[in-house]
């Protein structure tokens, strides 16, 4: 199965639909603007594809956290098969008799075997506790531990040194 790199930024989009936004978790696929996130990206933007894009974002956080085995994602490819499609880059294997609604879940299902395949182990949930989203580590040393430097990355970093340096304040002759 190949995957692009639109792919991958669908998953990743698709991963970060639940957002801390002032201490409290949203959910951008609620109502009318998650339907209009939908159809934005190739869906309908139906209640029934709003509902199983939803199931599938929620079981592929929970595998991408390591709460869930990759196994649980199984009922979400049910009845699925993928046909081949010869072009000029070769073959690509694309899923035929999927229902509209079932389009975008079994999309970011694919993307993240596809993830998994050609670069396992970089997709991963912000290293910050307090954020829900999700990275695609596409550095060379794969160190990467935050969904954004600008703003995990930096507030995580002034909470370790202003950690210390109360540390080192409360430590008599520091």
């Amino acid at each position: 199965m190949d995957h692009s790199p639109a792919d991958e930024t669908f998953l990743l989009e698709l991963l970060n639909t639940t957002p801390v936004v002032d201490g409290v978790q949203q959910d951008l696929l609620d109502g009318d603007p998650g339907r209009a996130w939908l159809r934005d990206r190739g869906g309908d933007g139906s209640a029934a594809e709003q509902q199983a894009t939803r199931a599938a974002r929620d079981a592929l956080q929970a595998v991408a956290r390591g709460d869930e085995p990759a196994r649980s994602l199984t009922p979400l490819l049910s009845d699925v098969r993928l046909a081949p499609a010869i072009g000029d880059e070769g073959i690509r294997w694309s899923p035929t008799d999927v229902a509209p609604a079932r389009g975008l879940a079994v999309r970011a299902v694919l993307a993240w075997d596809a993830v998994q395949r050609t670069t396992p182990g970089r997709l991963r949930p912000c290293a910050n506790d307090e954020c829900a989203l999700f990275l695609l580590d596409r550095s060379k040393p794969n160190r990467a531990r935050w969904c954004s430097m600008a703003t995990c990355g930096n507030r995580m970093k002034a909470r370790r040194h202003h950690e210390r340096t109360r540390s080192d304040a409360a430590v008599p002759g520091a």
